[in-house]
């Protein structure tokens, strides 16, 4: 029989937090060395669920942690441009990660914005007026890293 779902989620976040980990193979190994068998299919619904997203410092945490800047962290890392059309704001991620931003861009609860939309690498952000949505995207191409020069 299986670990139950909550004991088994704790040694993933222990792991997490511990050491680098950059596959769910990885991950399934250090829980097998522990002693809990996990399919693919759990992994990925356990990593869902904890809010974990892959970085290319491995697994991190989704949720805000006292002292940091998850949307700094997590925008610098994913977002790739931001867009100005009006009240509303285009911004473009990584490939597979515009979800990762919008829940840490959400949980920010900027009072300027009335809602987003994700789709797999762009977000619709909904300012309340065309000044807020300027006033954002200053704030957001912030931790846009420029391209590399050829």
């Amino acid at each position: 029989m299986g670990v139950a779902k909550p004991f088994r989620q704790e040694q993933i976040m222990k792991i997490i937090r511990n050491q680098q980990i950059f596959t769910q193979e990885e991950l399934r190994q250090e829980l097998k060395k522990q002693g809990f068998e996990a399919s693919q299919e759990t992994l990925s619904r356990d990593l869902r669920e904890l809010r974990l997203s892959r970085t290319v410092k491995g697994y991190i945490e989704t949720l805000p942690q006292e002292g940091g800047n998850r949307l700094a962290e997590i925008a610098e890392e994913f977002l790739t441009d931001v867009r100005v059309a009006q009240n509303l704001l285009v911004l473009r991620t990584r490939p597979g990660h515009a979800n990762t931003v919008a829940v840490v861009l959400d949980e920010e609860k900027f009072k300027e914005v009335i809602g987003s939309i994700a789709g797999d690498d762009t977000i619709l952000v909904i300012a309340e007026d065309n000044d807020r949505a300027l006033e954002l995207q200053r704030l957001f191409l912030e931790y846009v890293k420029p391209a590399a020069s050829p």
